[in-house]
């Protein structure tokens, strides 16, 4: 009989599933920066490019100290999201849209970074893994200024143009 399974096995579960997510989006944003226009949005996609990797580094800090090895866990979500970025950069290629298209795509990866960060951090404080907390909640502050500085730009520079 297998034993019920604890927060600390959800915790895992999805520790694998955003270290699966997180190497996707690595792999995605500099493609993401080669198709944006605007000189901002392409900034933004390389300077978040370095912080993912960051936080990849992160997550494997995160998986030694609860003593589980460092593995993925396919994500569907987030491929679905980068899926339909890559249907974006196709069908909007070379006009005004594309920087919206692509921006909105990024912001969908970062709400459910946000998410998935928030989420962990709560149940690693209830379950005393205060350093483990710690080290998602720096990712978590990264990913929420991300996220603002994507609105910005979407308010003052790229959703205007493609008007």
């Amino acid at each position: 009989m297998t034993e019920p399974k604890n927060l600390n096995d959800l915790l895992y579960e999805t520790l694998k599933d955003i270290y699966f997510a997180e190497k996707q989006i690595v792999s995605a944003l500099p493609k993401m920066a080669e198709a944006a226009q605007s000189p901002e949005l392409k900034q933004a996609f390389q300077t978040h490019e370095g912080q993912t990797e960051t936080h990849i580094e992160r997550l494997e800090q995160v998986f030694e100290l609860i003593g589980k090895p460092a593995q993925q866990k396919t994500c569907n979500a987030i491929l679905g999201i980068i899926e339909e970025g890559k249907e974006v950069m196709e069908e909007f290629k070379g006009t005004d849209a594309l920087d919206p298209g692509l921006l909105a795509g990024a912001q969908a990866v970062e709400h459910y970074e946000i998410s998935r960060y928030g989420t962990m951090v709560t149940w690693a404080k209830t379950l005393g893994l205060d350093d483990v907390a710690e080290l998602l909640a720096m990712t978590l502050d990264e990913e929420e200024a991300t996220d603002e500085l994507l609105s910005e730009i979407a308010e003052t520079t790229v959703n205007a143009k493609a008007a």
